[in-house]
């Protein structure tokens, strides 16, 4: 695996180091032993898959408020998409700063506690892989406008499927609660 720091410290961009023959290829997509190599203790716990039919869906920005916050590997299985880490941590000399990469073939991003995540597809049929460090937490999950004006994210295309709840989160001017004072 080829790991690949980004502008937002904890995040990177992790490719696949592939062993191909006249069958095709086969690599790792996940190894303890190599995160741990780049310093990340990470442990899955919990795999998801999602499947976008159409080009222009948008999903996010989503994580979990704490004590249930995540790490997430993010893998572009099939397509390509155009996904988005949101640095959320208070103090942090990059929070409310984003990264956005072209996922492709296998690519992934991984991204420690205290980000946002979204993506956008670029092509039809797309297929997101996830390995999670946390389960899944209903009361826990959140979320940030994905056109959120404060946050300027550049999404390569006008959205063509968003969910209701993505749409119309409140804006961050707009949030009262103290997620944003919690220091992760």
């Amino acid at each position: 695996m080829k790991f690949i720091a980004t502008n937002l410290p904890g995040v990177w961009l992790v490719e696949l180091n592939r062993v191909c023959d006249a069958r095709g290829f086969f690599a790792r997509v996940y190894c303890q032993n190599e995160f741990k190599k780049h310093g990340l203790d990470f442990t899955v716990v919990q795999t998801s898959l999602s499947f976008n039919k159409k080009r222009g869906t948008l999903r996010g920005l989503h994580f979990q408020k704490q004590p249930y916050a995540e790490q997430k590997i993010v893998c572009c299985v099939k397509g390509r998409i155009f996904d988005v880490a949101v640095d959320i941590r208070s103090g942090t000399s990059t929070q409310w700063q984003w990264y956005g990469v072209e996922l492709e073939n296998g690519q992934m991003l991984y991204l420690p506690e205290g980000f946002a995540h979204g993506y956008q597809t670029l092509t039809d049929d797309t297929l997101i892989l996830y390995h999670h460090s946390q389960f899944y937490h209903p009361e826990a999950a959140d979320g940030l406008r994905w056109d959120d004006p404060f946050l300027k994210i550049s999404w390569p295309l006008c959205p063509t499927v968003i969910s209701v709840q993505d749409r119309y989160r409140p804006l961050l001017e707009e949030r009262t609660d103290l997620l944003w004072k919690k220091s992760w």
